[in-house]
């Protein structure tokens, strides 16, 4: 079964950086286009980059020229680089194909911007 394990997330800083990283397995990972979701406290779960097999990437306007969505299709890994972290990117990550999946959520990794 597919299964996808996000793991990178921790406490730092405003204005620190993070890099997440989601490995994907029992799925022909670089056909598909991989996103990266996120959940705040109190809030709905939003898309926050696409990357697609051919490496083409979108950002919501709020993370764009702050985060840097890439993948690699030989470790079936899709990374999200996060720099000039704020307190409104604390989030629960995952990481899905795009659109997503219902049955391939993973348990996300959390993300705590705070000082």
């Amino acid at each position: 079964q597919v299964q996808l394990v996000e793991s990178g997330g921790g406490l730092v800083q405003p204005g620190g950086s993070l890099r997440l990283s989601c490995a994907a397995s029992a799925i022909t990972f670089s056909f598909y286009t991989m996103g990266w979701y996120r959940q705040g406290p109190g809030k709905q779960r939003e898309l926050v980059a696409t990357i697609t097999s051919g490496g083409s990437a979108n950002y919501t306007n709020s993370v764009k020229g702050r985060f840097t969505i890439s993948r690699d299709n030989v470790k079936n890994t899709v990374y999200l680089q996060m720099n000039s972290l704020k307190a409104e990117d604390t989030a629960l990550y995952y990481c899905n194909l795009a659109p997503a999946v219902v049955n391939y959520w993973g348990q996300g990794t959390q993300v705590t911007v705070s000082s």
